[in-house]
């Protein structure tokens, strides 16, 4: 068992029976139902109802569930689509946003050992003097899409005179 199986298992009570293949942890989260006591675990009383029903759009509802809870903590971009989990179209979407939620749950839930620690922002102190040194520098300086280019230039190809 791997220290973030460790972990799940810690924080929800459940085992996490996976031996590291994507097919077999997606056969896991298929019903939703870890999901929503992961959500639970993270924060009590997030997921109030989860289905136990073999019924496909019940099943659906929880995974529903578990992304209405992590919309709250994640960013947009990291979520994934019902039919991401439930039909297996994307995998690594699902992964992202467990990876997601996982990075945020020390931080935001007080729960660690499901991912790495979320990093924090350097906040940067300028004095005027750097800033009036910043000003100096002339805009060329930076670069330039003038000058000497392949614009107009045919790969592969004879020139026609």
């Amino acid at each position: 068992m791997t220290m973030r199986q460790t972990a799940f298992t810690a924080i929800t009570g459940e085992p996490l029976p996976v031996n590291g293949e994507v097919n077999e942890f997606l056969s896991v989260l298929h019903d939703g139902t870890v999901l929503c006591k992961l959500a639970n675990a993270l924060a009590p009383n997030s997921v109030k109802k989860i289905n136990n029903s073999t019924l496909p759009f019940k099943q659906m509802e929880n995974i529903s569930f578990f992304l209405a809870f992590a919309e709250k903590f994640v960013n947009k971009s990291e979520l994934f689509q019902t039919v991401d989990l439930f039909e297996r179209q994307d995998p690594n979407s699902v992964l992202i946003c467990l990876a997601a939620l996982a990075r945020k749950s020390e931080r935001v839930f007080g729960k660690s050992g499901l991912g790495p620690k979320e990093a924090e922002g350097a906040k940067k102190e300028w004095t005027s003097e750097q800033l009036r040194a910043g000003e100096a520098i002339i805009g060329l300086q930076m670069g330039s899409n003038k000058g000497a280019n392949q614009s107009g230039m045919i790969m592969g190809n004879t020139r026609h005179m």
